[in-house]
């Protein structure tokens, strides 16, 4: 069963190198900017982030982690958070859990103040908070080769809507698309 595996995953690599490889040249320059990075733990930055978000600033943080996963990637890509007026399902938001626990994940259901979230790399399981909770909503993904994509993006929210449906054999994609990163 294990050389089976090995297999699949050997043929999947070969397969999917084109892709790899091209998404390599895209983003060559992040590596150039993860050597000059200067990494502040979460646990001190976040809830400055959110002071900030709360005096009506914007913040752009990198995303760490890979629960995101295929919208953001971990340490490649950044966010810029601004303050939020209305939320929407769909919605990408920095949201504190429990104290001193923080998130940025999607959500996926807004019933009054309540409000349910996932991670776009999540197979299961959702984390739950309230409006008050939220720190601060996404408004822009911004890639290491420059490129900025607006939150309101029509094609990315058709993307986002049909990679929800996608739940049920969300965990092959995303076994597919590591493969190809």
């Amino acid at each position: 069963m294990n050389m089976l595996k090995n297999l699949i995953k050997t043929l999947a690599r070969w397969v999917a190198t084109p892709w790899r490889r091209a998404k390599q040249r895209r983003y060559a320059d992040a590596e150039v900017s993860a050597m000059t990075r200067i990494e502040m733990p979460n646990d001190q930055l976040l809830p400055l982030v959110r002071q900030a978000i709360a005096d009506g600033k914007t913040a752009i943080i990198s995303v760490k982690g890979y629960s995101m996963r295929p919208f953001l990637e971990h340490l490649r890509d950044r966010v810029k958070l601004a303050p939020w007026t209305t939320l929407q399902v769909g919605d990408a938001v920095l949201a504190e859990i429990s104290a001193g626990h923080f998130v940025l994940h999607r959500i996926i259901d807004i019933d009054g103040d309540a409000i349910t979230l996932m991670g776009d790399g999540n197979v299961r399981g959702t984390e739950h908070c309230t409006t008050e909770d939220v720190c601060g909503v996404v408004t822009e993904y911004l890639r290491p080769n420059g490129h900025v994509l607006l939150a309101s993006d029509r094609k990315l929210q058709r993307s986002i809507r049909r990679w929800r449906r996608l739940l049920p054999v969300r965990r092959w994609l995303l076994f597919v698309y590591k493969l190809t990163v």
